[in-house]
């Protein structure tokens, strides 16, 4: 989608730069109201749809980390059934309170880095999605200066005209 943002606004920004001058108003641009309206319309749509992918994704690294924790407590559950179902020999005791003790630890472990993993993950996605979305408000911010800039332009020519108008019939 991001590309699609992308090409929405260099369609947007060629249809202005593309934009013909009218005779005697080189500062001035005539452009298809319509169809730039149009083209807005679309990178409107477009842009939700990158917030629900960011979205998704921290939906997705919460289930993920809820999925990891249950399997932590099902290990962990695991092994204390295996410690508890042992001998009291303390020799066998001690083994099994070990083994447990090894188990979770390494549980508790793969937990971390299934959750680092799913944290870098979103965090990376998030990243992209901001700067896409960055990217295409500071296009549209650029565009409405240039189109600002063009329109103050030819007002003050029109001014100027008027004014000049307005100069010689005041002459004769």
């Amino acid at each position: 989608m991001a590309n699609d943002v992308n090409r929405l606004i260099d369609m947007i920004t060629e249809r202005i730069e593309d934009a013909k001058a009218p005779a005697f108003k080189p500062n001035m641009a005539t452009i298809d109201r319509d169809e730039i309206l149009d083209l807005l319309e679309e990178l409107r749509a477009a842009m939700p749809i990158e917030v629900k992918k960011a979205q998704e994704l921290l939906t997705a690294r919460e289930k993920f980390v809820d999925d990891a924790k249950r399997e932590v407590d099902r290990m962990r559950r695991q092994a204390e059934q295996e410690a508890k179902s042992m001998v009291s020999d303390s020799e066998i005791i001690y083994a099994a309170k070990e083994k447990a003790r090894q188990i979770v630890a390494r549980a508790e472990e793969r937990s971390r880095q299934l959750y680092q993993v799913a944290n870098d993950y979103a965090e990376d996605a998030l990243a992209r999605t901001e700067e896409a979305v960055q990217a295409a408000l500071d296009e549209v911010k650029e565009s409405r200066v240039r189109f600002r800039s063009a329109s103050n332009a030819k007002m003050q020519a029109q001014r100027e005209q008027l004014d000049a108008r307005n100069s010689e019939g005041g002459e004769q």
